[in-house]
Parts: structure tokens; sequence; C-alpha cells
């Protein structure tokens, strides 16, 4: 959905590319940032375990780092196409990062105990699901980009925008629906995918 979205506002995208790309610092350089404020996030999710009722003090931090590391995951791909830096390399690195900063955030919620352990497992499978099914489809010469209800992030940006609201269970609810989202969208990508082999 946000893809969509992410279209529309193309002339704006590559501005901020532009002036991100104007600090001399290469599209690699902001992925791995993106994954520094995610493991960051994780950790701090991880920490309310030792607020017990100020557990919103982890929540509010954590989510902040989360979104700040979104932001900084779209960054890295508008310096990329404003300087002609595009590459495998680039593009593998940003896949395996998300993979590991969408474990990172998981562990963490489950850690922390802001989210039940079981539920933040089945967050993990099914977000790692439907990155493979993407991964395999284009293997086999489908583009799946924009297939699905609920991308990396949505998912992320949920738990992000979520997490920043001062009531207990906030987190587990956004989790669940996160699971809802990816479980949709792993339907809808091998839906699609039968459909055109």
């Amino acid at each position: 959905m946000l893809n969509k979205l992410r279209q529309a506002i193309n002339p704006g995208l590559d501005k901020m590319g532009s002036l991100f790309a104007s600090t001399g610092m290469s599209p690699i350089f902001w992925t791995t940032l993106s994954l520094i404020l995610a493991a960051s996030s994780g950790l701090t999710y991880m920490s309310a375990i030792y607020f017990g009722s100020n557990w919103y003090l982890s929540s509010m931090v954590g989510s902040i780092l989360l979104l700040f590391s979104g932001f900084f995951d779209i960054v890295d791909g508008c310096v990329a196409r404003v300087t002609k830096q595009s590459s495998k390399k680039g593009a593998y690195l940003d896949s395996v990062f998300d993979k590991i900063s969408e474990s990172i955030i998981f562990i963490g919620l489950a850690i922390g105990g802001l989210v039940n352990p079981i539920i933040s497992q089945i967050a993990i499978s099914t977000s790692l699901l439907v990155s493979y099914t993407r991964a395999k489809s284009e293997a086999v010469g489908f583009d799946l980009k924009g297939i699905g209800i609920g991308e990396r992030a949505e998912r992320l940006l949920l738990i992000g925008i979520l997490g920043l609201i001062p009531v207990e269970g906030i987190l587990q609810g956004a989790v669940i629906l996160v699971c809802i989202l990816a479980g949709v969208t792993l339907f809808q990508r091998v839906s699609f995918t039968i459909q055109k082999l």
C-alpha cells in the first residue's frame, strides 16, 4: 500500500534524496544507519523488562527509534536513485538488514514483556515468509513489489505509531495486527504467483 503512496510523492522523495546525497554519504551508509536504529529500537523495547510499571518509556523511545529507522530505510533508496549508485550489493544488504531488523524488534518486544513471546514468534515467522515468497517469486520471474496489503513498511509503521500510545497492551495489539496483515499478504503473494505459473 505504501509503495503506491511512494510513487505519488516521488518528486518529493527525489528532493530528499538529493539533500541527503549532498552529505557525501553513500546509500549503504544510510542502510547501515537504519539497521543500527532498528537494533537500538529492539534493545530499547527489551529494556522494558527492567522498568515494570514504567514500561511506556521503553515503548515510546523504542517506537521513535523504529520510526527513524524506517525513515532512513527510505533515504537509502532515494540517495541510490538520485546518485545513480544502485547496485546489487546495496540491494542485497538492504534486504538482509531488513530481515535482521525485523527479527531484533520482535525479539526485543518479547523479551521486554511488551508482547507475548508466542505472538512475537508468529509475527517473525509470517514476516519472514512474506519476504521469502517474494524472493522465490522473483526467482521464477515474477515481481511481487506492491502485491499484498501488509509489506514490511506497513507492518513496522504500525508498531512504531501504536507504540507511542500510552495504553498498556497496545504493542501486543499492534503485533497481532502485524500477524494478520502478514498472513493475508502471504496468502495474496502465493495466490498471485500460483495464478501466474
